[in-house]
């Protein structure tokens, strides 16, 4: 997705739009959000997430004549979308391995009882952490680790576990990632629906 700065990005003002011109609103009855309830995406909110995700430069006008459908009907879609959670943002997808840090692994994590607010700090100010999910079963943290190489990976690894709140871990180094992270084909799925 484009950065929010880009004057391309899909929340920017339109500059053939006239000046303070309210966006047309959405077609009644379509759409996210409304006055139904409605927490799910349609057709079209699905075909304006697919064209981002494909051409994440595109601008509001661009995406309008692509879907053939009034720039503002695009903008209402696009604000309603963010609104809501399921455009959480337009920034570049950063691919860790371009930028040096080609290995990737999973620690799961056991911590001291009370101390997850203190390790989840601890963890955050780690560069090398690229989420941390709180789960169920023998571990309470999943971490996404990655490093420059597997001798540094111990690095990363004992700067993750230099904390007393963190009793036990486990590591897995990814080996290939033959499904990386997606979410066009549960989009096609939602709008579908």
């Amino acid at each position: 997705m484009p950065p929010a700065h880009s004057p391309s990005a899909p929340g920017s003002p339109d500059p053939s739009a006239p000046q303070g011109a309210p966006a047309a609103p959405a077609a009644a009855g379509t759409g996210t959000g409304g006055g139904g309830g409605n927490d799910t995406i349609d057709a079209l909110d699905g075909r304006l997430i697919r064209l981002l995700a494909e051409e994440p430069r595109i601008g509001v006008l661009e995406c309008s004549r692509r879907l053939q459908v009034a720039r503002g009907t695009v903008q209402a879609r696009l604000d309603r979308l963010q609104a809501k959670g399921v455009i959480s943002g337009f920034g570049p997808e950063v691919d860790p391995a371009a930028i040096g840090y080609p290995v990737t692994a999973f620690a799961t994590l056991e911590i001291s009882q009370g101390q997850g607010a203190d390790v989840r700090a601890h963890l955050a100010r780690v560069p090398e952490v690229l989420e941390l999910h709180t789960i169920t079963g023998i571990g309470d943290m999943l971490v996404r680790i990655v490093a420059r190489s597997n001798a540094d990976l111990q690095r990363v690894i004992d700067r993750v576990l230099g904390f007393d709140g963190i009793v036990r871990s486990s590591t897995a180094i990814v080996l290939e990632n033959p499904v990386p992270y997606r979410i066009l084909p549960l989009v096609d799925q939602a709008a579908a629906e």
